[in-house]
């Protein structure tokens, strides 16, 4: 599919389901970023759950309400975009219904056509070596489709906007594996959890983890 065909939107029972369901169903889906330059279009690859007010590795644990989290008590659909460290921006979709803060991040894109990778390329000012260097993270896609603070509280589940997400591969068709969460010792019990899901074997997800296990679909 190129750029300039345009696909259908997710169903909206996605959106409306928790994190841990709406994770490996957003894998090979398309994310869309509307650009000066033109629509950049890109399957999801890699993303993690991060689940209700009872997941110790959300932002949202324990019901925590501030300016910054205020996006994950919405209805799902929107976009929730932090910074970390002071410099990545992360991108997730938020799920569920009103006041259950659910979100899944999205950790690795690729991009859908050789266009879609030169404006990727050329937004990240790198030299990609390897696909995971062009998109292979949560700041690496966020840079390489100009994702920001701007585009927290976007509508993923509208087309048109800046971003949205519309229907790729069926990702029962897939081959994913799940395993732990990355870098989120602060979880305690919760950090071991298998919520990380990827598609096996695709150059643009961030880490393999050896110890990824086939996901069996319900």
């Amino acid at each position: 599919m190129s750029s300039t065909n345009r696909s259908l939107p997710l169903p909206p029972e996605l959106y409306k389901g928790t994190a841990l369901e709406a994770a490996p169903r957003l894998l090979g889906q398309h994310l869309v970023r509307r650009t000066e330059e033109g629509d950049i279009v890109c399957r999801i690859v890699e993303t993690e759950s991060y689940g209700g007010i009872e997941d110790k590795g959300s932002h949202a644990y324990n019901g925590r309400r501030t300016a910054r989290t205020e996006v994950m008590f919405s209805s799902g659909g929107a976009a929730y975009v932090y910074l970390i460290y002071g410099m990545y921006h992360c991108l997730n979709v938020v799920t569920g219904s009103v006041g259950d803060p659910q979100a899944v991040l999205i950790r690795a894109v690729e991009p859908l056509t050789p266009a879609d990778a030169e404006r990727m390329v050329s937004f990240r000012s790198i030299t990609v070596k390897r696909p995971s260097d062009l998109s292979g993270g949560p700041g690496k896609l966020c840079r390489a489709l100009q994702v920001n603070k701007s585009h927290n509280g976007t509508r993923l589940d509208v087309s048109g906007g800046p971003l949205w997400i519309e229907q790729g591969t069926d990702p029962a068709s897939l081959d994913v594996v799940q395993c732990p969460r990355i870098n989120i010792p602060y979880a305690e019990e919760y950090a071991g959890r298998p919520w990380r899901f990827y598609i096996r074997d695709n150059p643009y997800v961030s880490v393999k983890d050896p110890q990824a296990v086939p996901l069996i679909w319900l």
